[in-house]
């Protein structure tokens, strides 16, 4: 993890109206998320976990305060250069996988690359080059009916990866997954982000990410629960493996 920063968020509030009532989704958020950082934002339900993820990813914007990504914040620039900007710095990865049916994996890894105006031959070979990094070399040409949840999310990953972005989005991705599956996806992009030198941001509930996480976020009620390191987080847990042993 670096010290330059990749993300910052300052004061950020964010209220939706609800016929005549305002609701309070974030209540002045601020944060530093750092260069090649790995961060897991957690929460329940209603938190506003995901209000701050899609902040972050220029999905939504704050009512007030500011979110800068990569030094600069999305508000300032034209709807244009905001998908710009995420089509090329920002990989986004999703419950759903969200892959094209009627693609093949190399087919829906290599579209990044060509919205993002790269010849066919170079998004193909990028893509081919990702799926063999996620164990996927020999089902290329296989389209998403024929790939177990694994295998797609798997496919998802290489896409996020496709235009070499400094800052994957990553919400809910063992969501739709077993135990073990989850698992092993968890895994594939942590070393995944680690060769690609890339920061990871996580919306999740799932405790598994703490193993990968430089830093979990927990968001209660609006507002910054706690931030805490992964060695917190293991000192925290052995401690209660003592106690109870």
């Amino acid at each position: 993890m670096g010290t330059d920063v990749a993300v910052a968020v300052r004061d950020v509030t964010r209220v939706f109206q609800a016929g005549t009532e305002s609701v309070h989704a974030l209540r002045g958020i601020s944060l530093d998320i750092f260069q090649g950082e790995y961060l897991s934002i957690m929460g329940p339900s209603g938190s506003g976990k995901s209000t701050l993820f899609n902040m972050i990813g220029g999905l939504d914007h704050p009512t007030s305060g500011r979110v800068e990504v990569l030094g600069v914040a999305l508000t300032d620039l034209s709807h244009l250069l905001q998908a710009r900007m995420r089509s090329l710095c920002i990989g986004y990865i999703f419950q759903s996988y969200n892959l094209i049916p009627t693609l093949n994996a190399l087919g829906n890894v290599a579209l990044p690359g060509l919205f993002a105006g790269k010849d066919k031959a170079s998004a193909e070979r990028r893509a081919a080059e990702l799926l063999e990094k996620v164990g996927l070399g020999h089902r290329m040409d296989h389209r998403p009916s024929e790939l177990s949840g694994g295998q797609q999310q798997r496919v998802a990953i290489a896409r996020s990866f496709a235009n070499n972005p400094r800052i994957i989005l990553a919400d809910e991705p063992t969501g739709n997954l077993d135990t073990r599956t989850g698992e092993a996806i968890i895994a594939d992009l942590s070393r995944l982000s680690r060769e690609e030198g890339v920061t990871v941001i996580s919306a999740t509930h799932d405790h598994k990410m703490l193993q990968v996480s430089d830093r979990i976020v927990t968001i209660q009620d609006g507002r910054m629960h706690r931030i805490q390191t992964r060695d917190e987080i293991d000192i925290h847990v052995g401690s209660i493996e003592e106690a109870t042993a």
